[in-house]
């Protein structure tokens, strides 16, 4: 059975997605689209990593290549399989090899989630040869120069059985993301959902409170992402204290004592 693999391909006919620089990312991408070298994003879940690719991808016109990594994503996923079709076995690339033989930029989303043989294909596109090795076919592809690899983790699921080997991480440069200061985050949720700023800024405040209970209460903070999804919902028409319940405490937690917990910090945020 062939291990399912999630991926997306957008190209430079999309739209370019908003993003809202905290710092001098942008610039740094460019300068590493620039000078041929790989990038490493690290940052917590929901902190604009993989809008921050897309948006880049848009903005140097470039096709991109994402893909969700996991337990059991191997060589062949990324680099492809001999398939049997019509009577006669033919080559599929995958999608690291399309953007390679593309000249695209190819994301790897939670890189860690990969087992650590299959991140090791990563080896020469990522140094100075910048060419990737296809032994089921006898190709050598050497990379265009508009071709780019980026990857990504989150460093608080890092632990010793799951983290980048040093051999990798010292291939990258790497730009660390958190989460954007109080003015910019609630900026980046009205501008995301179009709820009225005043309410974006409440919503930003509670996001705050909750998250000094991470490593108490919760494994996770609240991620921009929950609060723009719960901006929406008020946005529409729905409660702010059902709207708060459902997109960013129910998905922070299963226990009931958390979640009552977390449901009276909302209420006290919003006078209820």
């Amino acid at each position: 059975m062939l291990t399912q693999l999630h991926q997306r391909k957008t190209t430079s006919e999309d739209p370019i997605p908003f993003y809202q620089s905290q710092g001098n990312e942008v610039a740094l991408f460019e300068h590493a689209f620039k000078n041929k070298l790989p990038v490493l994003i690290k940052g917590p879940t929901g902190c604009g990593k993989t809008r921050f690719i897309e948006h880049m991808a848009a903005r140097l016109a470039r096709p991109l290549y994402t893909v969700a990594c996991h337990d059991d994503l191997t060589t062949a996923d990324l680099v492809g399989r001999h398939l049997i079709g019509d009577g006669e076995t033919q080559w599929c690339d995958g999608p690291l090899t399309r953007a390679v033989r593309e000249g695209a930029i190819c994301y790897l989303d939670e890189v860690i989630e990969a087992r650590k043989d299959t991140t090791v294909i990563l080896h020469p596109l990522s140094d100075d040869r910048r060419i990737l090795p296809l032994e089921r076919t006898g190709e050598c592809l050497h990379a265009p120069d508009d071709f780019m690899l980026v990857v990504s983790y989150n460093p608080g699921y890092q632990h010793l059985m799951k983290g980048m080997k040093p051999s990798t991480r010292q291939r990258f440069i790497a730009i660390s993301f958190d989460y954007p200061d109080a003015e910019l985050e609630t900026h980046i949720v009205h501008q995301e959902s179009g709820l009225e700023k005043n309410r974006c800024r409440q919503l930003v405040e509670l996001a705050h409170a909750l998250r000094q209970l991470q490593g108490h209460d919760l494994e996770e903070s609240v991620s921009t992402r929950l609060l723009v999804s719960c901006a929406k919902l008020i946005h529409s028409g729905m409660a702010i204290i059902d709207a708060c319940q459902y997109a960013i405490v129910e998905p922070l937690s299963d226990d009931r004592n958390t979640i009552a917990a977390l449901m009276a910090v909302v209420n006290a945020c919003f006078g209820e």
